[in-house]
């Protein structure tokens, strides 16, 4: 038995499973793949159940976006399924939905990891060394802002501002809030390997982290 890709137009590729045997060969298509630059992450053949929410909006292209939204915040990111469902109703076509999803930081193509770490680069943060900080959770958590890392133990995601100026630069693990952050206090956060820190010494390193 093998597996190939067939590649479909609009950013779709399908997987079938032949079997040989007999006269003749059969398949089955097992699922799709949806795809963000380079990364190819495989869906369920089946889609989701997301009729309730296409039914609180009119089939007008205006709904994309909230459309997009109310699906991401149901399964965490947006699959495959979910984009053809969506273009199907809107009467776009997926490449038109996957150029709009793209184009948002906001929305996500991969699953998200079980840690969602936030770091905030709006002006304060910024003017106070948040860039840096991006920097250090990148190489400490050893994945890109926007993405899962490949364990899907944390997910990096770069915020415009948490309103919470006078503790910049701020970093949320989580619903945790830790302002003032540094570079030191992000390594003491977390393990060299990615791994979060034990409670105790979690607080232990916010509380008396160095600047």
């Amino acid at each position: 038995m093998s597996r190939r890709l067939l590649h479909q137009p609009m950013g779709v590729v399908s997987v079938t499973r032949e079997s040989r045997g007999g006269v003749g060969q059969q398949r089955e298509q097992v699922g799709a793949l949806g795809f963000h630059g380079k990364k190819v992450i495989g869906v369920p053949a089946a889609a989701d159940p997301i009729d309730d929410l296409l039914a609180r909006y009119g089939g007008e292209p205006g709904a994309l976006i909230p459309l997009l939204q109310k699906v991401q915040e149901r399964y965490g990111y947006l699959k495959g399924c979910h984009i053809q469902q969506i273009a199907r109703f809107l009467k776009l076509s997926p490449s038109e939905v996957y150029g709009v999803l793209t184009f948002y930081a906001q929305f996500r193509l991969t699953p998200p990891g079980r840690t969602h770490v936030r770091v905030c680069q709006g002006t304060a943060c910024h003017v106070r060394g948040g860039k840096r900080i991006l920097q250090e959770l990148e190489s400490v958590l050893n994945v890109r802002a926007g993405s899962t890392s490949e364990d899907f133990e944390y997910s990096l995601e770069k915020i415009a501002c948490f309103g919470a100026c006078s503790l910049a630069p701020v970093v949320v693990v989580g619903s945790e809030v830790h302002g003032r952050m540094t570079p030191q206090k992000v390594r003491k956060l977390f393990e060299g390997n990615g791994r979060r820190l034990t409670e105790e010494k979690r607080l232990e390193a916010v509380q008396g982290g160095g600047e």
